[in-house]
């Protein structure tokens, strides 16, 4: 791929940060940062080929960028045919952003019993569509590719370093079970060598 396509990257990742170090509430970083993320998915060049990459046992979840204060993590979440999560939560907020393919994302709540039980209708997002997830509103869900031929691939913008946080997939039943999720890739993408693109300007 050419560092050519990277700028998109560079300039969401700089208008995010901008973002993030401002007092906005929640609803509004969530708006505002939807309207980034749309920006950024509206063209697909950017995203590396070792970043999109599917798995043939389980979808991938690749480090893009790691804010250095833990305020957001921008990841590549790459769903071989077929492939979901387990039901899981967050406990950070998130932005949910189609860049090829689609998937499914049924939202769950526990009621006064305990019991996980689905809520709404699941959302299904298209290439170009992002979804908003947040603690206080729909935070347990479970997503899945939509397609059982072909492999598809969202971006994900969550408030914190998310393969850090301690969270928790559950059972129907509703027990919790603690998880930290890590990273599929060792190593981040090098965004920042703009020597290429001045060769080429």
């Amino acid at each position: 791929m050419s560092q050519l396509h990277l700028s998109p990257l560079r300039h969401f990742l700089a208008e995010f940060t901008r973002l993030v170090s401002e007092p906005h509430a929640e609803s509004t970083r969530l708006e505002l940062g939807a309207t980034l993320l749309r920006q950024l998915i509206a063209d697909d060049r950017w995203l590396a080929p070792e970043f999109a990459q599917s798995h043939p046992e389980y979808y991938q979840q690749y480090l893009l960028y790691a804010d250095p204060l833990s305020r957001f993590s921008v990841v590549s979440f790459v769903w071989g045919p077929g492939q979901k999560t387990p039901i899981h939560d967050h406990r950070v907020w998130g932005l949910i952003g189609m860049l090829r393919g689609a998937e499914s994302s049924q939202t769950f709540v526990i009621n006064h019993h305990g019991e996980l039980r689905t809520q709404g209708e699941p959302v299904v997002l298209q290439p170009g569509d992002v979804e908003q997830l947040s603690p206080s509103a729909n935070d347990i869900h479970q997503v899945s590719n939509l397609y059982r031929d072909q492999v598809s691939i969202s971006i994900h913008v969550y408030g914190a370093n998310i393969g850090a946080v301690s969270r928790a997939v559950y059972t129907p039943d509703g027990q919790q079970k603690p998880f930290i999720s890590g990273y599929s890739n060792l190593h981040l993408p090098n965004i920042w060598d703009l020597s290429k693109e001045s060769a080429h300007a």
